[in-house]
C-alpha cells in the first residue's frame, strides 16, 4: 500500500510538470499521456533551466537510470540541449536560452553567485566587504566566487564589481525567482524599483 501511495505521489508531480510544460514551448509533450516522466522532465526544464541532473532526478523523484534514459531520449529528439558546467551538465529547453544566457543560469542556481548578483543588482557599488557582510560568507569566498563569475563573461573587476548584461541578468532572476530560493522570491517581488527609465 505504502509504495503505491509513493508511485501515486511521483506521477502527481510528474502530470504537477507536464502540465508547465503545456503553457510553455513543451505543449506536444504534455498532452502525451503515455509518457508523464519525459512530459515532466520537459515541463520541469522550463519552469527550472539550468538544474544539474541531481537536482533533475531528485526533484522529479525519479531513479538515476530512469533520469538518464529519459534525458537522452529528450536530447535526441531535440526537445532539450546541455551544456557542461564544471562538474555538472546542466539541462535547458532547445533552442530557449543563447551561450551567455546559459552560462548565467547555470551561475544563478549557485547560491554565493546567486546572492552577489542580487546584491549587485539591489547596489552596483557594493564592495567585495560590502558583499560578504551582506551573505553570511568570508571575503576571500566573495574574491574567488568574483574570479569565476569574471572568467565566466558575467562579472567585470576592472573598477570594483560590474555586472555584464544587469538587465539581462534581472531578468533571469525575476522570471525564474520561484525555482532559486525565497530570498531570490523577496528579491523579485521588489526588482521594480531597479528598474531605471532616465538611462
Amino acid at each position: 500500500m505504502a509504495e503505491r501511495e509513493v508511485d501515486e505521489q511521483k506521477r502527481s508531480t510528474l502530470r504537477r510538470f507536464a502540465a508547465l510544460g503545456a503553457v510553455g514551448p513543451f505543449t506536444h509533450l504534455a498532452s502525451d499521456n503515455d509518457n508523464d516522466a519525459r512530459s515532466g522532465i520537459a515541463g520541469y526544464l522550463a519552469a527550472t533551466p539550468g538544474a544539474h541532473f541531481s537536482k533533475l532526478r531528485d526533484d522529479l523523484d525519479l531513479g538515476t537510470g530512469e533520469t538518464q534514459h529519459h534525458l537522452r531520449r529528450l536530447r535526441e529528439e531535440t526537445t532539450i540541449e546541455s551544456r557542461r558546467d564544471g562538474d555538472y551538465r546542466r539541462y535547458f529547453p532547445a533552442n530557449e536560452f543563447d551561450e551567455f544566457e546559459q552560462v548565467a543560469l547555470g551561475y544563478l542556481r549557485r547560491e554565493t553567485p546567486r546572492g552577489m548578483v542580487r546584491a549587485l543588482l539591489a547596489d552596483p557599488d557594493a564592495t567585495a566587504s560590502g558583499l560578504a557582510s551582506e551573505l553570511g560568507v568570508s571575503r576571500p569566498t566573495v574574491s574567488k566566487h568574483a574570479a569565476d563569475l569574471e572568467r565566466a563573461g558575467l562579472l567585470s573587476r576592472a573598477d570594483g564589481y560590474a555586472l555584464v548584461r544587469p538587465e539581462l541578468l534581472l531578468t533571469l532572476l525575476v522570471r525564474y525567482a520561484d525555482s532559486f530560493d525565497a530570498a531570490t522570491v523577496r528579491f523579485a517581488g521588489e526588482a521594480d524599483q531597479l528598474i531605471r527609465l532616465d538611462r
